[in-house]
């Protein structure tokens, strides 16, 4: 097999006949083609009087030695068989907790290769996850355990499943199969920046959990790790409550993949003496405009064609202060999600759906944060920072989950709070008129202020004075790292996995199941005595 790449092709491609393009572009005669696989597609929009796609194409064909020394950005290519080792036989059985991306495919590798994992997840199955979410939305009661961050899914569920990631791993493509078998979109496998959406991830991690019970795992819904066991340095054990029991499991291998979000786990571990790192994260707000404004800028005179979807950015500036403005997980035609998961606390998210078509497009707007601001050595003292700001937001708010917003213009030249007149906040529960400055700390104020005017200037109206800012977006990363060895044991707990974002070893969804499968190799290989 060859792949040839950086294949420029019009917005009119017919993608039904590929080896048609072969035969166009690449001048390959159809009856030398035994198959042809899309494997990338991407926007070129550098030039808006020539936007296009460039696409990458898997080909078998006759006399390919041939072709690699004829075609201009050829290569070999042989596709990566994932190989999944059975366990030994053993009465022992992992734990996972956690069933967001990282546990749900270290749960999902370790079924498949005969362990029988016991998945405990705090928050609910999807379906009444969803429905605590829309009732918190709505106005109702926020459940600190079952929430936009807790619960079947983690995080990810209710942020558009974007699957972009800078890391580069084979098991990518296995994972992003996987997906595709349990119900996601066949285009996310050759996308540049593919996304499953929030309404159709919902359906997909509930036909994974259902295959990993029905390969002998086991998932347990609204059960909250508590304690740990050991003896002589090595785990034994994992005790976690459901409906106010207590329920103990004996165990040598428990994959701690809870997110960053769970704050009284780190707590919970400090109790432990499992050792942990500060770490860097990054805060700020979501900056909503128009989606038709956005797709204006990005496309010129092409927005609104058909063969291109909602269009999306990514910008970054160094500042005269020594900091950073970035975006982060940009929502093209979706909406501002209220993100909370403790009382009295509040924070803000971004989504979605498949179609992205909603009136507005959104995206985090951060500023890096390193551990020389949170004023301690404590490695917790990032959490605490965060919860600080995320307090302050909810008494700007009003204290009733509105979220505190305002519009750019407002913002850039300070006084009175007012709301845009022309970018309907998305946000519910509802916003408040607010500045920045009631919840976020002088320095990322006077970054933001710096940065908006700089992106103003690559996006043309980004820093429009009508684009609306909602606080406080605070759960972009997590602020701890929890350290373990080559093994990827626990430095502090042999037995002891921490996986994923939330343990600092990841930095998204995918990103995330890939640390979940080497989580569950590195058990596996235990499990086998060493052998993988």
């Amino acid at each position: 097999m060859i792949r040839v790449s950086n294949i420029k092709v019009p917005l009119s491609c017919d993608f039904s006949d590929l080896k048609g393009i072969c035969r166009d572009r690449l001048r390959i005669p159809e009856d030398r083609l035994r198959s042809v696989r899309l494997s990338r597609k991407s926007v070129d929009a550098r030039k808006k009087s020539d936007i296009h796609f460039i696409i990458s194409l898997d080909i078998e064909a006759k006399g390919e030695e041939r072709l690699l020394r004829s075609l201009k950005n050829a290569v070999k290519h042989q596709p990566f068989r994932y190989e999944i080792t059975a366990v030994s036989p053993s009465e022992e059985r992992p734990v996972v907790v956690g069933f967001g991306p990282a546990g749900m495919f270290a749960s999902l590798v370790l079924a498949m290769a005969g362990a029988r994992p016991i998945v405990i997840e705090r928050g609910g199955d999807v379906d009444s996850r969803c429905r605590a979410v829309e009732e918190f939305s709505s106005g109702g009661r926020l459940d600190p355990e079952c929430n936009v961050q807790f619960g079947e899914g983690g995080a990810g569920t209710f942020s558009d499943g974007k699957l972009t990631t800078c890391i580069k791993d084979p098991r990518i493509g296995w994972i992003l199969e996987k997906l595709v078998s349990f119900g996601a979109p066949q285009e996310i496998t050759y996308l540049a920046k593919p996304h499953i959406g929030t309404d159709r991830l919902r359906g997909t991690v509930k036909a994974l959990r259902e295959q990993v019970i029905a390969l002998g795992g086991e998932v347990i819904f609204g059960g909250r790790a508590c304690g740990l066991s050991s003896e002589n340095g090595r785990l034994t054990g994992i005790s976690y409550q459901k409906d106010g029991e207590l329920h103990e499991i004996t165990t040598g291998s428990v994959i701690l993949a809870t997110g960053h979000s769970a704050r009284d786990v780190f707590q919970l571990l400090q109790t432990e003496g499992i050792e942990m790192a500060q770490k860097s994260f990054a805060v700020g707000v979501r900056i909503e405009h128009r989606r038709q404004d956005i797709d204006r800028a990005m496309y010129g005179d092409m927005a609104g064609n058909p063969a291109l979807k909602a269009a999306d950015y990514k910008l970054a500036v160094h500042l005269p202060n020594g900091r950073a403005l970035y975006t982060f997980c940009m929502c093209p035609g979706g909406s501002v999600v209220p993100a909370a998961s403790e009382e009295g606390r509040l924070a803000v998210n971004g989504m979605s759906c498949f179609a992205r078509d909603d009136e507005n497009s959104n995206s985090a707007l951060l500023v890096n944060i390193d551990p020389k601001d949170y004023g301690s050595d404590d490695p917790l003292a990032g959490m605490y920072f965060q919860r600080e700001i995320e307090e302050k937001a909810f008494a700007a708010g009003g204290g009733d989950y509105r979220a505190p917003a305002i519009s750019v213009g407002s913002f850039l030249t300070g006084g009175e709070a007012r709301l845009s007149e022309k970018v309907r906040p998305s946000y519910r529960p509802g916003v408040r008129p607010a500045q920045p400055e009631a919840y976020l700390p002088g320095f990322v104020c006077e970054s933001l202020r710096l940065g908006l005017p700089e992106m103003g200037k690559k996006i043309a109206g980004f820093d429009d004075g009508e684009a609306l800012l909602t606080g406080v977006e605070s759960r972009s990363s997590s602020p701890v790292r929890i350290l373990r060895g080559e093994d990827l044991c626990s430095v502090s707990l042999k037995g002891l996995y921490p996986c994923g974002e939330g343990a600092g070893y990841a930095g998204g969804i995918v990103s995330a199941a890939v640390d979940g499968m080497k989580c569950a190799e590195a058990v596996i290989k235990r499990m086998n005595g060493g052998k993988l």
